[in-house]
């Protein structure tokens, strides 16, 4: 075949995927939280770009405790429109979102995504490498019963990743915070009059005032799970260290991650 001047053979297929991941950040230190922070202020606005950010820094953090995710199954507990499955997929884990809400889900939910709730996962024991749980704890009733069911369906060996916003936290009033120090009902009236809407949360209904002292107490007595790490989520330094002073950490702390290992039986 007679070949057009200024045109030559397509370049072969590479064998590895060449394209540039996204950035990641030293965890902790100010620029990720500064990164994390201005996400945060666009989240109503650009929710795409704040979750996603969200979603790669989270899975940064599970590989950092536990290494790489590819081939792994990661079973993804209450990830609202599945933007943590999706990363976790990316990375090449057998990932499936469990979500109680459809009404969280969004028009494209992932592939597999299962209404379930948290307290009765539709899964055998000991099925999943990693279970995951992003900002899900404070909007449970009984959190003890919630992190039971994703220590029973992890195998030992396997990672639980759990962080939640606590109560005290500048945040625990969640879109009517700060002034939820104020009291509960006073702040969800301060947001409706400066809205003109009612708040999506309603403490003790789908908000709880979980804290990190009873939390951790909690899992500390268990002969099922190991502590891995206790920490500060977003904070920039000494994200370990401010978990360890009693009442200020109610405070500072702003989102507990805990990392626990399954023990074997």
């Amino acid at each position: 075949m007679r070949r057009h001047r200024g045109w030559s053979r397509p370049a072969a297929e590479p064998l590895f995927d060449t394209a540039p991941r996204p950035q990641t950040f030293k965890d902790p230190s100010f620029r990720r939280s500064l990164t994390l922070f201005r996400a945060f202020l666009h989240e109503q606005d650009d929710p795409e770009s704040c979750y996603a950010l969200l979603a790669r820094d989270a899975v940064d953090q599970v590989e950092a405790y536990d290494g790489p995710v590819a081939g792994r199954t990661v079973v993804d507990v209450g990830g609202g429109s599945g933007y943590f499955t999706e990363e976790f997929r990316r990375r090449g884990a057998d990932a499936f979102l469990f979500e109680p809400d459809p009404s969280e889900l969004g028009a494209k939910p992932p592939d597999s995504t299962v209404i379930a709730d948290g307290y009765l996962l539709p899964l055998r024991e000991a099925v999943a490498d990693v279970t995951f749980s992003s900002n899900v704890l404070e909007h449970v009733a009984d959190p003890e019963t919630f992190l039971s069911e994703l220590i029973r369906v992890t195998r030992p060996g396997g990672l639980i990743y759990v962080s939640f916003t606590n109560w005290l936290s500048p945040w625990g009033g969640h879109e009517w915070a700060p002034w939820h120090y104020l009291g509960a009902e006073r702040a969800r009236a301060r947001y409706r009059r400066r809205t003109g809407k009612a708040a999506k949360h309603t403490l003790g209904e789908n908000l709880f005032a979980v804290h990190i002292g009873p939390t951790l107490r909690q899992v500390r007595a268990r002969d099922d799970v190991t502590v891995v790490s206790a920490r500060s989520r977003y904070w920039p330094f000494l994200a370990e260290t401010v978990v360890r002073a009693p009442g200020i950490r109610e405070v500072a702390t702003w989102n507990l991650l805990l990392i626990l290992r399954r023990c074997p039986p």
